[in-house]
């Protein structure tokens, strides 16, 4: 079924660290915001990185993000997808990411998980001479990584000597 993002892009002109996404899920759709699922460890990776408290509403996700000078999307725009399975991704418009490279001050690009990369890779890469550092999934689907080992792996973007 063909899916048009839904969510705006999340970003101020202060923001450093652009992270990126596949495509939103069900769930995140549903809620109108970023890993909107409660399985889905990304909020609770980047608030203990940054030592806050669990974001639960879209104004505290919201403030976690534009505080720590990070940015939010994802690399598809529109795309034919069943469910929330990123393997049933076909036929890919991808976002573009230029409004947020030309009114931010991002220095750094991570990706959330392979199917991420593997979009941006494809389409965003070519475009932008940009590289985009792969970062483990937070999705619960990626059980082979706990939370001790995500946070090791994440606090990549804590560190703005890149």
């Amino acid at each position: 079924m063909r899916i048009e993002h839904p969510i705006p892009p999340l970003y101020s002109a202060d923001s450093k660290i652009l992270i990126l996404g596949s495509f939103p899920s069900v769930k995140s759709r549903e809620v109108g915001f970023f890993y909107g699922h409660p399985q889905n460890r990304f909020w609770r990776v980047i608030a203990e990185l940054f030592g806050s408290p669990i974001p639960h509403t879209i104004e505290e996700k919201s403030q976690l993000i534009l505080n720590n000078q990070l940015a939010l999307w994802d690399v598809i725009a529109s795309c034919d997808i069943t469910g929330s399975a990123d393997s049933s991704i076909s036929e890919v418009v991808p976002n573009d990411l230029s409004t947020i490279l030309k009114n931010s001050k991002i220095e750094k690009i991570f990706v959330n998980g392979k199917t991420a990369e593997k979009y941006y890779d494809k389409y965003q890469k070519p475009l932008l001479n940009i590289e985009a550092t792969c970062l483990p999934s937070t999705s619960a689907a990626n059980a082979s990584w706990n939370m001790e080992r995500l946070k090791s792996a994440w606090q990549l973007i804590l560190h703005g000597d890149f």
